[in-house]
Order: C-alpha cells, then sequence, then structure tokens
C-alpha cells in the first residue's frame, strides 16, 4: 500500500482513484476529508502528488516504488495521459558550474542532466559565472515548462510529504505550521528526545498539527536517518567538482493529461462530489475560472455537457485575441509554434480560426513550395477534435498547400491551443496529391515509451481518414 498526500485542482478526483487502488491518501486537506467516508490519517506520505503550476498535470516526488504505483493510476485514467521521468528530480544533490547570471538569480550546469536556477537569495555567498558549487533541488520543473528546476546551496532531509523535515541550521526550530516560535510543536521538539546531527534544525510540516507524540518522534526519527543517508553520500562524493549528479535519493515523474483524461477524471470526481461537466478541463485553462466553477457546482447549476461557449464568453478565447499555438512533443518538451490572431470564432461550435503571417525561408514541406513574404497560415481548430488543418497562402491567395496535424484532442484555452502533437501528419500539396506523412516517427516514440499503443494506432486511424477525404 502506498501514501500519498495529494494537493492542487485534481486531488478529489486523484483520491478517488487512489482509494479505488487500495493506496492511502494522507494529509489531506479539509474539503477532502469532507467529501470522503474515509480516514486520512496524518502520516508521512511516500509520493506527494502536486498539481503544476499550469494546472495541465501533477508532478509525482517520492520513492521509486510509490512514485510507479500512483503513476500507473494516473496513465490509467486515458490514454492520453501522458508521462515523463525528470532527471532533475527534488531532493536531488548536484555539483554544478554557473554558466551565467541574471538579474535575480544563476542559471547552473548541472552536467549530463540539464540546467537549474540559483536564486541569488537562495545561495550561501555572491555568485559568479564560472563558479562551482554543490546544489539542492527545491522545485523540479515540468519538462513542458519552459524553465528549469530550482535550487538551493542549503541542503534539507531529502523527501516528500514528511511531518518533519531537517534543515541546515543553528536553531532547534527551523518552523512551524504557523511560522511562529510560541507554537506547541517547539517544546514538543525537545520533548521528543531525539538526538539531532550537530548543524541541523527542524522544520515541521502542516500535518504535524494533527499527529500524535509518536508519530511526531518517528518522523523525526526518519529525517535524522535521511540527513545521515544524505551525508554519508557528500562524504563519498567527496570535493565539489565539475557538473555531476552526487545524490539522487527519490524520483520524479510528470504526469500530463491531455483533455480526454480530464474528462475521465470529471466522471471520476462526480461519482464523489457535485461536478459541473468540463470541471477540470476549465480549471485547467485559467486560475480566474476556479472560483466560477466551484460556485457553479454550488449552487447547482445543471448542464448537459461541457458548456464551451460559457466559459468561452467569460475568459476567452474571443475574436481579435492574440493566441499562441502550444505544440506539445510527446518527448515531453513545448514548441510554440508562433502567435496569431482569431480572425472568426464560433463559441456554439467550439470553433476557431487563427491566422499568422510567415517568415520567408524554408519550404512548407520537404518538396513543398517555398516560404515568401507576405504568406499567411490559416489555421482552423476545433475543441476536442483530435486533428487541425493549416492552409498555406501566398499574398496574392495562390493556395500553398495544407497540413494537417494529428494530435490529442485539441484544448482552446484563453492565451492559448494547447494539445500533443502525435507526429503522424497528412499533407495536400498544391497540386492536390495527398500524403501522410512521419508514421517513422510516431511508431519510434511508442518504441521509447512516449506515446502509448493504444494512442498511436488511433492517431494512425484517424490520419488514414483524414487522407482519404482530402484525396475526394
Amino acid at each position: 500500500m502506498t501514501r500519498a498526500r495529494i494537493r492542487g485542482i485534481y486531488a478529489t478526483a486523484l483520491t478517488a482513484v487512489c482509494l479505488d487502488a487500495d493506496h492511502a491518501v494522507v494529509q489531506a486537506s479539509e474539503p477532502i476529508r469532507e467529501r470522503f467516508d474515509a480516514g486520512f490519517p496524518d502520516e508521512p506520505a511516500d509520493v506527494a502528488v502536486e498539481t503544476t503550476a499550469d494546472r495541465q498535470g501533477v508532478g509525482l516526488s517520492g520513492s521509486s516504488a510509490a512514485v510507479a504505483a500512483i503513476r500507473d493510476r494516473c496513465l490509467d485514467v486515458g490514454d492520453d495521459a501522458l508521462d515523463w521521468d525528470d532527471p532533475v528530480p527534488a531532493g536531488a544533490v548536484f555539483d554544478a558550474r554557473v554558466t551565467e547570471t541574471t538579474g535575480g538569480g544563476a542559471v547552473l550546469d548541472l552536467g549530463a542532466d540539464g540546467e537549474a536556477y540559483l536564486p541569488f537569495d537562495a545561495a550561501d555567498g555572491y555568485v559568479e559565472t564560472g563558479d562551482t558549487l554543490r546544489v539542492q533541488v527545491r522545485d523540479p520543473a515540468p519538462p513542458w515548462l519552459d524553465g528549469r528546476a530550482t535550487v538551493g546551496t542549503a541542503l534539507r532531509t531529502p523527501g516528500v510529504g514528511a511531518l518533519a523535515e531537517l534543515e541546515e541550521g543553528d536553531t532547534l526550530v527551523a518552523a512551524t505550521p504557523d511560522g511562529t516560535a510560541e507554537h506547541e510543536l517547539v517544546q514538543t521538539t525537545e520533548m521528543l528526545n531525539v538526538e539531532l546531527p550537530d548543524g541541523w534544525a527542524v522544520r515541521w510540516g502542516r500535518a504535524a498539527d494533527g499527529a500524535s507524540f509518536a508519530t511526531l518522534r518517528e518522523a523525526l526519527d526518519d529525517a535524522v536517518e535521511r540527513v545521515e543517508t544524505l551525508e554519508a553520500a557528500i562524504d563519498d562524493a567527496g570535493d565539489v567538482d565539475a557538473p555531476r549528479a552526487v545524490y539522487r535519493p527519490i524520483e520524479t515523474a510528470w504526469i500530463w493529461f491531455g483533455r480526454g483524461a480530464r474528462f475521465a477524471l470529471d466522471d471520476v470526481r462526480s461519482e464523489v462530489t457535485a461536478t459541473m461537466p468540463g470541471h477540470h478541463r476549465t480549471k485547467a485553462a485559467t486560475p480566474a475560472a476556479s472560483t466560477a466553477v466551484d460556485f457553479a457546482e454550488a449552487v447547482g447549476v445543471d448542464t448537459e455537457g461541457f458548456p464551451f461557449a460559457a466559459v468561452a464568453s467569460a475568459f476567452g478565447p474571443h475574436e481579435g485575441d492574440s493566441l499562441a499555438i502550444e505544440h506539445g512533443k510527446p518527448s515531453g518538451r513545448l514548441v510554440t509554434l508562433g502567435t496569431g490572431t482569431v480572425t472568426s470564432c464560433e463559441p456554439a461550435e467550439g470553433k476557431l480560426t487563427l491566422e499568422r503571417e510567415m517568415h520567408p525561408g524554408g519550404t512548407y514541406d520537404a518538396s513543398g513550395p517555398e516560404r515568401e513574404t507576405g504568406d499567411v497560415a490559416i489555421t482552423r481548430f476545433t475543441e476536442g477534435r483530435e486533428w487541425y488543418a493549416t492552409g498555406y497562402e501566398a499574398e496574392d491567395g495562390t493556395n500553398k498547400g495544407t497540413y494537417v496535424n494529428v494530435s490529442t484532442p485539441v484544448e482552446l484555452f484563453p492565451d492559448a491551443i494547447r494539445y500533443v502533437d502525435l507526429q503522424v501528419d497528412v499533407v495536400k500539396y498544391p497540386d492536390g496529391t495527398v500524403e501522410v506523412v512521419d508514421e517513422d516517427e510516431l511508431e519510434a516514440d511508442v518504441t521509447d515509451g512516449h506515446v502509448p499503443r493504444a494512442l498511436a494506432d488511433r492517431a494512425l486511424d484517424v490520419a488514414e481518414r483524414l487522407a482519404s477525404g482530402l484525396r475526394k
């Protein structure tokens, strides 16, 4: 049985998923405690499940077995739930070299594992380009966000969902749930009679407030053991060296939920509490929608399906808006294909047209027409459709071909169109020839474990049907 601590907009649905799989949910929030007829002990977690900052999915950090167990449950939600390992996981210690400094911090080279960002206020002393230093990961970053893991130079006990952490410091209690030195946990810490390592201080988590004396002692003993393991790894590594990984005590994995997975999570959540169709889809689009969704569910607003027209009317997109095309790759990387203007919008149909000016240079396909000044791309998107078509036109209106991307179901968010590209595409050339391309790239992603076989087969079927239609 895995113990999971779950937070964010997917918490209710994922709590139900975990409980149905006989896993334990610990340190539950008050709304979760109210919604479920189940016990939620204030115990340490084996894995922390946190909604990502952009609300597109969740991060899992914990022991290898615990991450694997919860990861499988998340992927079972739908075949457009995709996952990736993080080479720079939470709690990991690296030797790093400063490659550049910015206004508020430094960019670090971690070696083969990538880069990280060190805020100056998380560094012990002055930092400049060329310095080498030992750092620990504070906040890992999803592969689809344009960011780096955030690190600090002070060490903490590597772990997640712990009731107690130890961090380098010279005070008995570094932090309490309410942030005061008068909190009763200060006195409790002294009563536990656990000998702390020299130079380390206690940081209590919020769930420690409701934990028993025995649980607190066990948590503190565990934190001391983790410090000993960490210090042994640091000793074995020796002096700070060229960029390298020094210690990886836990794993971090990322799950991106596609539109289908979000609606499947709606179904799970609706078995627990009032849930409007498109609950997770709407909340994932913009933070501003969260309060509106909560209000609608509280007063009992009933809709037969996802009210895209109402959501778009309130939050966007609207005609005249500027939208980015956020083209997710099966590897987890996000590529922005450019930004265009919404030239038409049909909220009732879940449709919009985006127009972009093209930069000259290159061709529209390996054997296609050249890109020239004045060319425009006219792309038509439909919410929930597993493909979208882009027509390329010269300045005089001459057709330069049509390119159809096959993807996970498209989501029309207020500031971006979002999906994960499934590699296989359909091209219609100016002479009318139609071709399905890049099947080999999709197969490579299946082999590499980036795309489930069922999702790949669906994409290939969509591509063949599109090609057949375009040939008529």
